[in-house]
């Protein structure tokens, strides 16, 4: 089992990011939002962190819209649960002969792979980090498969924050000391570039991710 240290992830960035400018840094609204994206994941969610964060965000100019998308986003987090577990659910059921885990997709079935991944690149380069997770899923349980989907896409619809900070921001709960999701981390990493983010920014949103309160607990 590999350890993955925040080291180990912000080694991973300086090899992704070295061929990238340096950037502008956070200005203060985008490293609030991002603050409070990894005070108020579910693996941290210290309250006093939280309120401060919100405080942060205020005073740097967010409105509450802007607030509510980041907590969106950031209580998407559980959804790495069904991405670790789905192939692991279909492989051991498929064994079992309780699914058929290479059959063609039913017509019902495929009308969804259609409607919500089809040929988007975004999901190409997602299921690259997590090869095979979204047809497992969809072979287990379309409602689930529906609902992902369907709950994922809120905080990125509503788009009072940018696109490029909810990127560093979802970065930063993968990157979090309670919370080195790889596969995630590398995705919104990836994205992040894509939009032009410059290494000075990614580096401090790290920094932002490796100073996130621990779970300790919440009354």
């Amino acid at each position: 089992m590999t350890d993955i240290s925040i080291a180990v992830l912000r080694e991973e960035a300086d090899v992704l990011t070295a061929a990238i400018a340096n950037g502008e840094p956070l200005d203060p609204l985008g490293a609030a939002l991002v603050t409070l994206a990894v005070a108020a994941s579910v693996t941290a969610l210290e309250r006093s962190a939280v309120a401060a964060a919100i405080t942060q965000c205020f005073d740097a100019g967010a409105s509450p819209a802007q607030v509510q998308e980041v907590l969106a986003l950031t209580s998407g987090l559980g959804v790495h649960t069904l991405m670790v577990t789905a192939t692991q659910v279909l492989e051991v059921a498929s064994a079992r002969g309780l699914i058929d885990a290479e059959a063609t997709l039913d017509a019902d079935r495929q009308a969804l792979w259609d409607r919500h991944v089809g040929t988007d690149p975004f999901w190409t380069g997602f299921s690259a980090e997590l090869p095979g997770f979204l047809e497992a899923m969809l072979r287990l349980s379309p409602d689930l498969f529906t609902g992902f989907f369907d709950y994922c896409a809120i905080p990125w619809r509503s788009g009072t924050v940018r696109a490029r900070i909810k990127e560093l921001a979802a970065m930063a709960c993968d990157a979090a000391p309670s919370h080195r999701f790889r596969p995630g981390f590398r995705v919104h990493l990836k994205n992040a570039i894509a939009l032009g983010v410059g290494r000075r920014a990614i580096l401090q949103t790290l920094d932002i991710a490796a100073a996130a309160p621990e779970h300790s607990g919440t009354d």
